[in-house]
């Protein structure tokens, strides 16, 4: 028993012993993150969520975030292809997947992928005239996802999103818009008016014919009206020429027979 005793006294003493020489430090890599772990200053492996006990004196644990972060591209003045300046600003979500390629292999991701972000943008906007970015505006994100992602990969990161926040035209370019938006705007007016003049017109022709073939109709027509009116004042009776005269078959005159000889 006093032996047993013995060895663990002097277990406790070496553990003490190289605890001082050797420290040892508890790491927690929490969910939100990944721990890459260096010994001597080398990449040793990328550790997942958990507790570890780790040697403070010859190794260390970066903790990366891998949650979703947003990157805001401030207003850049570029030329499009017909030589209008236009301010565009950008706001992009990416995350990192793969922590040895974005802090092992980049010296700044973030700041890498705003600088991709602005250059692709640009190229974008150089190759369209203004006309197609007013129009096109959703496709300038598809394309920006389509240029920026493959970049965004070899640095280990992932680009969720890339969309464009605002752009701005110069003040006589706005007032150029305005015109033509107005001009728009008076055209269609101006459509729906004939439009509806044609119509009208269609259907008062209409109308006539069917008279034409029903003289009755118009007089059926008046009382109608009469019945509806609020009126104290009546009038009867309408001008020859209102009425289409009633089609009536036209007798022949008849000749006169010879006189018989008395």
């Amino acid at each position: 028993m006093l032996e047993i005793l013995w060895i663990l006294v002097l277990v406790a003493v070496v553990f003490v012993i190289l605890w001082k020489v050797l420290p040892i430090k508890h790491v927690i890599v929490y969910e939100y993150q990944r721990g890459l772990l260096y010994k001597k200053g080398r990449y040793v492996a990328t550790l997942n969520p958990g507790s570890y006990w780790i040697s403070s004196t010859f190794s260390m644990v970066f903790a990366v975030d891998i949650r979703p972060e947003f990157i805001t591209i401030q207003g850049q003045d570029m030329i499009c292809a017909d030589g209008v300046t236009v301010k565009m600003s950008l706001a992009a979500a990416f995350q990192v997947v793969d922590p040895n390629l974005a802090v092992n292999k980049t010296a700044n991701f973030r700041g890498n992928l705003y600088l991709v972000l602005q250059m692709a943008l640009r190229e974008i906007v150089g190759k369209e005239k203004t006309d197609a970015i007013l129009e096109g505006r959703a496709g300038i994100s598809a394309k920006l996802m389509e240029l920026a992602s493959g970049k965004a990969e070899e640095m280990g990161l992932k680009l969720i999103s890339a969309d464009v926040k605002d752009m701005m035209f110069p003040g006589d370019m706005k007032k150029a818009f305005a015109q033509v938006v107005k001009a728009q705007k008076e055209g269609q007016a101006a459509l729906e008016r004939a439009r509806g003049e044609t119509a009208a017109l269609r259907s008062l022709a209409n109308a006539a014919r069917t008279m034409d073939d029903n003289p009755n109709l118009l007089q059926l027509r008046a009382l109608q009206a009469l019945s509806d009116s609020s009126g104290n004042t009546l009038v009867l009776g309408m001008p020859n020429s209102t009425v289409p005269p009633i089609k009536q078959q036209v007798e022949k005159p008849r000749t006169p027979s010879a006189k018989t000889e008395e």
